[in-house]
């Protein structure tokens, strides 16, 4: 008797671990209540008269989109703001926002990822951790407009 009790208590035991791996392992999509993405995923603005290869120039600095990035959760595309040969801005154009988890991450991820970026001058930054897909989609994008820029 005290063989079988145990067995179902462990039985128990493992069953409730199980479901609790996938209850935290799964990720809504379809979130009523989300209303407007945060800034930092708002889109940024767009130059009145973009050149084809996604480039603009005001007051010197010139502008260059990066190409948009698919990820598993949503496309990420960034565009850079160059001054001589320097990158003095990096902004998120698209980012996946479909729900409120998606834009807790890159509320926290994107920050660290625009000042990664700025202060290395380059797309070879580290990722994010609990941002993994945003972050490879922002350094895809990120190098896709270094390259536009000839930097």
């Amino acid at each position: 008797m005290r063989g079988h009790a145990m067995r179902r208590v462990l039985f128990a035991v493992l069953v409730t671990a199980i479901g609790l791996v996938l209850l935290l392992s799964f990720k809504p999509h379809d979130m009523a209540g989300v209303a407007q993405p945060p800034a930092a995923v708002a889109p940024a603005q767009v130059s009145p008269s973009p050149s084809p290869r996604g480039s603009t120039k005001s007051a010197g600095a010139r502008t260059f989109d990066g190409d948009a990035v698919d990820t598993r959760w949503g496309p990420v595309q960034v565009r850079i703001v160059v001054s001589g040969s320097k990158i003095t801005d990096i902004q998120v154009l698209q980012a996946p926002q479909e729900n409120r988890r998606d834009i807790e991450i890159n509320n926290r991820a994107l920050p660290i990822l625009q000042q990664e970026a700025l202060s290395a001058q380059s797309a070879q930054i580290d990722s994010v951790s609990g941002a993994t897909y945003t972050s490879d989609g922002y350094a895809g994008s990120l190098q896709s407009a270094i390259d536009r820029a000839g930097l």
